[in-house]
């Protein structure tokens, strides 16, 4: 038995061998000098420290394009130029696929859904889901996001109030975010009162909790190597992938077990009739799916890997993206003000008009805020990485010309099929020939000047919602919830740092923000909160 599993890992390792030969080389490009035959990059890459430390020592010596080694000796292109990303998410689209390993990752954690899907699947599946978030349908969201945040601003008060009634003291934010990110997505994505944020224990809270830190972070070296493998593998050997038995193999398998069971709860109550006109996200793919057309359909894996995608999306994206958002307004006290003077001066004219609340149209008016989100969100992108495929041979062109190691100055590289292509989003964020000079720091004033700039992005120029035919498709939600919390928060509370404390971001497949020598001790941003109002 022994001897015919070893003949087996080595024909793969031959075959894979043979594959790589017959791809057009890449050997021409420079990049860093390769620590490891075996692992090339790779375990150095998801060991780094901080996000984007390998980016931008790599960046420096080699430029925005550059080569690096992936296990097995697997060439790789990794790049942040605008016109090489523009061409591969734009241009090209379905054509550069996100190839077997992401995929087949997706489907770990998000099964059958859009994330996962790809060419007309893909295509077919986002057609059905744009109407749950076009501009019309989002104003209908409003009221799910200020309750939710008027909630956490409660919560926090008492917090506060337990220990320390008339100041303030230092707590982790991060649990509560993630509640509240979570009862907005069960009250706009299905219509269901979750009640995280009111401590109700909830299956689907416990199976997110610390899903992606277990399983991402830090991987061992045979699973490295394993992942390796898999774009070698047949459909049939990688279905059965997911019934591993290693930590992360369960995790995931438990996330989708929970998340499936919930799923079909909430179908058979919004296909029975009886939420005739519901508003949330799931009713409005449910009433899409009663056409009889099969391209307006969904099927049920289809719609129950939804389920699992928003779940992940709403959740882990938004709690992470405010907590980095608010750990820089307490970096930035006096940014923190100029919010609180925009969101007075709008209270005012919103009362002239004799109206309730914000409008959507208020919130976008609130030029300086806007700007705030927009910077963290370019510093503190939640995916600091994208990673695409060829899918045939291609030319790649740059707006930044490398050298190549022959000395030759160049804006086009040849791109055998299948070349992996890793789109570094910490990367072009920061890229001074997009941002200015100053690219590496916090300055929100740079989305004031309304300097036109390559349309990279779905947003703002930033990579963060990633770009093209597969950009994020809950942007604009995730842009209004960011908007209204921000605003609820800035308002009730200051935010400043703890003496002694420095957030760092870990790639664990999303940034991931810890205490800086505090590892063990997972997710947190500890912050120092004194009640306003």
């Amino acid at each position: 038995m022994v001897s015919s599993w070893t003949g087996v890992v080595l024909a793969l390792l031959v075959f894979m061998v043979w594959r790589r030969t017959r791809r057009q080389s890449l050997n021409d490009i420079r990049g860093p000098v390769v620590p490891s035959r075996l692992f090339g990059h790779e375990k150095m890459a998801r060991y780094s420290e901080e996000v984007g430390d390998l980016e931008l020592q790599w960046g420096r010596a080699f430029g925005p394009t550059f080569r690096t080694q992936g296990c097995y000796g697997e060439e790789k292109l990794w790049t942040a130029d605008p016109k090489a990303l523009q061409h591969v998410f734009h241009t090209s689209g379905y054509r550069y696929p996100k190839g077997t390993l992401v995929t087949e990752v997706g489907k770990l954690f998000s099964g059958e859904g859009i994330l996962s899907a790809a060419g007309d699947d893909h295509r077919r599946q986002r057609k059905i889901m744009n109407p749950a978030f076009s501009t019309g349908q989002l104003r209908a969201f409003l009221p799910v996001f200020r309750r939710s945040a008027a909630r956490l601003s409660e919560k926090w008060k008492e917090e506060l109030q337990i220990t320390l009634p008339f100041g303030g003291r230092a707590i982790n934010i991060s649990p509560m975010l993630g509640r509240m990110a979570l009862d907005v997505v069960g009250e706009a994505a299905f219509d269901d009162q979750f009640g995280a944020l009111d401590g109700n224990e909830n299956e689907l809270a416990r199976a997110f909790d610390s899903l992606f830190a277990d399983s991402f972070l830090h991987p061992p070296p045979w699973d490295i190597l394993f992942k390796a493998t898999w774009r070698y593998l047949p459909p049939s050997v990688l279905g059965l992938i997911k019934y591993l038995p290693t930590k992360e193999y369960k995790r995931f398998r438990s996330y989708l077990r929970v998340a499936f069971r919930r799923g079909k709860e909430l179908i058979e109550q919004k296909s029975s009739g009886a939420e005739k006109g519901s508003k949330d996200i799931m009713s409005i793919l449910v009433q899409s799916n009663l056409s009889e057309d099969a391209e307006t359909r969904l099927s049920e894996v289809e719609m129950l890997s939804q389920i699992a995608t928003l779940l992940i999306a709403a959740h882990d994206s938004i709690a992470n993206t405010l907590a980095w958002l608010l750990y820089e307004l307490a970096r930035h006290p006096e940014d923190q003000q100029k919010i609180r003077d925009e969101i007075i001066a709008t209270r005012a004219r919103i009362e002239a008009r004799h109206s309730d609340d914000f409008t959507p149209a208020d919130l976008d008016a609130m030029i300086f805020t806007n700007a705030v989100i927009k910077e963290s969100l370019r510093l503190h992108p939640v995916a600091p990485v994208l990673v695409r495929e060829a899918g045939y041979d291609d030319i790649l062109p740059l707006a930044v010309p490398i050298q190549t190691k022959s000395g030759k100055a160049t804006t086009e590289i040849p791109i055998a099929s299948g070349t992996q292509i890793t789109a570094s989003v910490w990367t072009y964020n920061r890229l001074e020939s997009v941002w200015g000079g100053d690219a590496a720091v916090w300055n929100p004033a740079r989305f004031l000047d309304h300097k036109e700039r390559t349309n990279v992005g779905v947003f703002a120029n930033l990579m963060t919602f990633s770009a093209g035919i597969r950009g994020c498709i809950g942007w604009r939600f995730a842009l209004l919830e960011l908007q209204v919390v921000l605003t609820e928060l800035i308002e009730t509370f200051d935010f400043r740092i703890p003496k002694d404390v420095e957030i760092v971001g870990l790639n664990a497949g999303i940034m991931m923000p810890i205490v800086k020598g505090k590892l063990k001790e997972g997710v947190q941003v500890p912050l120092h909160l004194s009640v306003l109002r």
